[in-house]
């Protein structure tokens, strides 16, 4: 692959020609259809569909991804290195080139039909700082470090990045209450995670082995899981998350292929000693060599009243995927599919808020305010322990490293709007 694109906006951009992420756009009262980012531009797939193989043309003509990302791998790494000789051979240019919209022009949406959304808690320490506010001697259950917990979430209320956030309504138990009201959630928050795209699935009663697991992940993407922590606290027991996650799910709205992350991949951190292995259908060698994933993670807030001051974007978070995850995506696919679950194309796993060991890289409001106690000091001189009406908050990832060339993942925003009244 070259290393260069005739496209002078993908020089140092995220979206470089070593990135070459897919996803659905439209343009205003046009038809939704697949395109690939390349500096500020997005490359209309559809309409360079004479320069592509005849064979995908049929697939790449449709208003979601999920045929294509069924192909598998072999597939989408074709696609890549065609489109990247397309977009670097100045012999291509000027049949390509008017093919090319500004992505201020057009509208980003979720690339996939989803079928199903599971989100899952590899997050370890995410996972130790949450249980210690609710069992400071004992804050991982037993079965964290044997099994990746997950639970199923909600896929129809998945959307792309921009959408409004609405404050749930729901019911909540204050701590000196006899019994709960229903309102408005006092505690939005939101969760800092990655998205798995599912490419090619499994037959149902079919487990993915561990080393086949990389063969069904199509791409990756940030994933915002927003949460109503005073919903949360009073349902979850004992069945787990329900109406205090499956209002909204926000999401990145471009794939982000394995191929153009494997520059960037990581030995898994070695476990602590005393911490069980995995087991066997959960271990594989390349796996423990390179199962990690180095993507530099950031979340900042910006309120109504510092946008009207115009002051930047409060950072709340910085850190590193790799740093946070205790189970890579492979092992999360294995065990997805281990009791025989069949994944489908088009199937998005969240990986769960992704937080370091340190007060820099923490995740999610709960955990930066220490579940409120300890609230947030914003440049407008407004405190926050969790989310208020007006406020934004803005996702970024991207990849970095000695030799290889930045890629992005793009922006994950939502905005906090009133609860509509009922």
């Amino acid at each position: 692959m070259s290393d260069a694109s005739w496209v002078h906006s993908a020089q140092g951009s995220d979206f470089s020609l070593q990135n070459l992420p897919l996803g659905i756009f439209s343009e205003a009262k046009g038809r939704r259809r697949p395109g690939v980012a390349i500096g500020d531009y997005v490359l209309d797939l559809a309409a360079i569909a004479d320069l592509l193989d005849e064979d995908w043309r049929g697939d790449l003509s449709q208003p979601v991804l999920n045929a294509w990302l069924a192909r598998g791998p072999s597939a989408q790494s074709e696609l890549r290195t065609r489109v990247a000789e397309l977009l670097s051979d100045g012999r291509y240019r000027d049949d390509v080139e008017p093919q090319l919209i500004g992505q201020s022009e057009v509208r980003l949406h979720v690339p996939c039909l989803i079928g199903d959304y599971s989100d899952f808690y590899v997050g370890i320490h995410h996972a130790t700082n949450v249980g210690r506010q609710f069992r400071p001697d004992n804050p991982l259950l037993p079965n964290y470090k044997y099994v990746p917990i997950g639970y199923h979430g909600r896929a129809s209320s998945v959307r792309a990045s921009g959408e409004p956030v609405i404050r749930p309504f729901g019911q909540r138990r204050a701590p000196t209450a006899d019994g709960p009201e229903y309102g408005p959630s006092g505690r939005l928050d939101y969760e800092l995670e990655l998205g798995i795209w599912v490419g090619r699935g499994n037959d149902l009663g079919s487990p993915i082995p561990i080393g086949e697991a990389g063969d069904h992940i199509a791409g990756y993407c940030l994933l915002n899981d927003w949460s109503a922590r005073d919903l949360q606290a009073w349902e979850y027991q004992p069945l787990g998350p329900f109406l205090a996650k499956n209002f909204l799910t926000s999401v990145s709205p471009w794939i982000v292929s394995p191929d153009a992350l494997a520059p960037f991949r990581k030995p898994m951190p070695a476990r602590p000693s005393g911490d069980p292995q995995p087991l066997a259908y959960l271990d594989d060698p390349d796996d423990r060599a390179a199962g990690a994933l180095g993507i530099e993670l950031e979340a900042s807030l910006s309120t109504a009243q510092m946008r009207e001051a115009k002051l930047p974007p409060h950072l709340l978070s910085r850190g590193s995927a790799d740093a946070a995850m205790y189970w890579s995506a492979a092992q999360i696919i294995a065990h997805h599919s281990s009791n025989g679950c069949n994944l489908q194309p088009g199937d998005l796993i969240g990986t769960g808020t992704l937080s370091t060991d340190d007060s820099h890289g923490l995740g999610s409001l709960l955990e930066i305010s220490r579940g409120g106690s300890q609230p947030i000091e914003l440049a407008s001189g407004e405190t926050r322990s969790f989310l208020e009406d007006g406020d934004e908050v803005t996702l970024r990832a991207w990849c970095e490293g000695e030799g290889a060339v930045r890629i992005g993942l793009g922006e994950c925003v939502g905005r906090v709007v009133s609860a509509a009244v009922l």
